[in-house]
């Protein structure tokens, strides 16, 4: 599929980096009104005639490499600077707090989901098994694991199925298949007629796989250009991701599990497309979903959504690390920009799934033969 800009670029675009400073075309562009319009477009909304023309214009003059008055990219003027110190959620104990959130991946300072959840996960599972293309069980059938988001996670999940299919404790029985596509992020995968669902459908039939066989999702929060108060791009993120949610279970109507995940590092990122504290905060979309689903909130019941479980937790504080384990990120675990995974990034990310899915309790009785 094409898209219309690439991500480095986007991120530029869509938070005001530039614009038509010293070029002849005189009127500077109104980089909220392209943002505003570019995120219509990547929805799959049909732009007026003029609409097309400004977002034309707007991309014209990022790749005439403008550059804003005063020079740099810079933040907007409400996008927050992280702060000095950000602890990993799975380091923080429920004495700790950050910005009215206390640790641990569930809350409370626990890294493992509350008794009732796990029942509820024990249950899902059991009725994880082989499905013929019509979804009915099968010996010969198949269990289907799909990932939906934007390019990290697309970077990230194709490397995990590289080693995971060459690992011998992957099932016969699984196929892997990665449907996260550059630049469709929650917002994107929010909309019924967006674009990614087209090129997710056409991945899973050169597959040979159903969308009745596809019973496990790993599903990574993400949006572009988030700003504003922690509650404020938090709330966006989450309506993004129920929509999601609601449109998965529709969509692969066996779907038991959404394994979610946030962002890995971005202290090292030189865009604005999602840098700390934002990429961090993330963290606490995923548990607020899976909180609130615990809670019997009307818009995740089980017969609208899936299973909300943590998938592995990606983040860790730079160099510096974490405690859970030795994952730790460096400059060279990155591209340019500083946000998009290199390689190395890629294949950490990459066995950190693939320890996950294969040893947690919570995942392996699919995952394993």
């Amino acid at each position: 599929m094409k898209t219309a800009f690439r991500l480095p670029l986007l991120a530029t675009l869509l938070l005001g980096g530039i614009s038509l400073f010293g070029q002849t075309t005189g009127t500077p562009i109104d980089w909220d009104k392209a943002k505003q319009l570019y995120q219509r477009e990547q929805r799959g909304e049909k732009l007026s005639p003029e609409e097309q023309t400004y977002l034309d214009k707007a991309k014209e003059a990022r790749k005439g490499g403008g550059s804003r008055p005063g020079g740099g990219g810079g933040r907007p003027a409400n996008q927050r600077k992280a702060p000095d110190t950000l602890k990993p959620l799975t380091d923080m104990t429920a004495n700790e707090s950050y910005e009215g959130e206390d640790g641990g991946l569930y809350g409370k300072g626990s890294n493992e989901p509350p008794e009732a959840l796990k029942k509820s996960a024990e249950t899902a599972l059991a009725q994880i098994k082989p499905l013929d293309a019509a979804g009915k069980p099968s010996d010969t059938g198949k269990i289907a694991l799909v990932s939906i988001s934007m390019s990290n996670a697309t970077q990230e999940f194709s490397f995990f199925k590289g080693i995971a299919d060459k690992d011998t404790r992957k099932s016969d029985k699984l196929t892997i298949i990665d449907c996260a596509q550059g630049g469709q992020t929650m917002a994107a995968w929010a909309q019924p007629e967006g674009r990614p669902w087209p090129e997710a459908m056409n991945r899973l039939k050169r597959a040979e796989v159903s969308p009745q066989q596809v019973q496990l999702a790993w599903v990574k929060l993400a949006n572009a250009g988030p700003s504003g108060a922690k509650t404020e791009h938090l709330a966006t993120l989450e309506a993004d991701t129920i929509k999601v949610l609601h449109l998965l279970k529709e969509r692969f109507p066996n779907l038991r599990i959404a394994y979610l995940g946030s962002r890995i590092y971005a202290g090292f990122a030189s865009t604005n497309l999602n840098p700390e504290p934002y990429a961090y905060e993330g963290a606490f979309a995923v548990r607020h979903l899976i909180q609130q689903q615990m809670n019997g909130d009307e818009s995740l019941t089980l017969s609208k959504s899936p299973l909300l479980l943590w998938g592995p937790y990606l983040w860790a504080d730079g160099e510096k690390g974490r405690k859970l384990d030795d994952l730790k990120y460096t400059k060279v675990d990155f591209g340019p920009d500083g946000t998009h995974p290199s390689n190395t990034g890629r294949e950490k990310v990459a066995n950190q799934l693939l320890e996950f899915f294969a040893t947690s309790p919570l995942a392996k009785g699919w995952f394993a033969k």
